[in-house]
């Protein structure tokens, strides 16, 4: 008998096995839904949530994220990252683009340029990034860059949900760039790994101004 005849259908099953084991892991993975909403009463969309654990150091998360340049505009308007992320930053206007941030937590220019950048920008320090365009002055978006590998952004529906999290303690953070003031912390106490958690943000904003587009044709 050919050993394959066995070894294959074995491989499949062991396969199949694992992707449901970890299907179910993550099912199963404690999770903090959280609720934000202005002093109106409306949904807030993105709005940045994210954990701090007590007493334990947070693994790594780097992960890879874009920022898009679109009918001359940046999109998403709000990313959230781990420190130490990679974020590309394509162009997929006809016009070029000029890309910048003065923000302390990162400082960086990409000259005029289309497509997309051969090298990407590294955001290594936790903080808030402010990004332009030296061509456009209307175009803005913010990077909230945080030390957690727990964190998630609130849709339209002001709910943010930070999944696959340990059990343990942690202090929870909110953040918007319309926000007036600071939002206070909140503790979150995860008893065991099915644990479901619920918190609610309310966050007094005050949008600023938008700059008027105007008609570019020659950059």
């Amino acid at each position: 008998m050919n050993p394959l005849t066995i070894t294959r259908p074995l491989l499949a099953w062991a396969a199949t096995l694992c992707v449901a084991l970890l299907a179910a892991a993550s099912a199963h993975a404690a999770q903090v839904t959280v609720s934000v909403r202005g002093t109106d009463g409306k949904a807030v969309e993105d709005a940045v949530v994210w954990l701090e654990a007590l007493g334990a150091s947070p693994r790594s998360t780097a992960a890879p994220a874009q920022i898009v340049q679109h009918d001359q505009e940046f999109e998403p308007f709000v990313t959230v990252v781990a420190a130490g992320s990679r974020v590309v930053f394509p162009n997929r206007d006809k016009v070029k683009h000029h890309v910048y941030s003065f923000s302390a937590a990162k400082a960086f220019e990409i000259q005029l340029y289309s497509g997309t950048p051969t090298e990407p920008i590294v955001f290594d320090k936790p903080g808030v990034v402010v990004i332009g365009c030296n061509i456009h002055d209307w175009m803005l978006a913010y990077v909230a860059v945080v030390d957690s590998p727990w964190f998630a952004k609130s849709a339209a529906d002001g709910k943010g949900a930070i999944t696959n999290l340990p059990p343990g303690r942690y202090t929870l953070h909110v953040w918007h760039p319309f926000q007036k003031a600071d939002a206070p912390t909140q503790s979150v106490e995860l008893a065991n790994p099915q644990s479901r958690a619920e918190a609610s943000a309310v966050l007094a904003l005050a949008p600023p101004p938008r700059k008027p587009r105007q008609k570019t044709e020659t950059y």
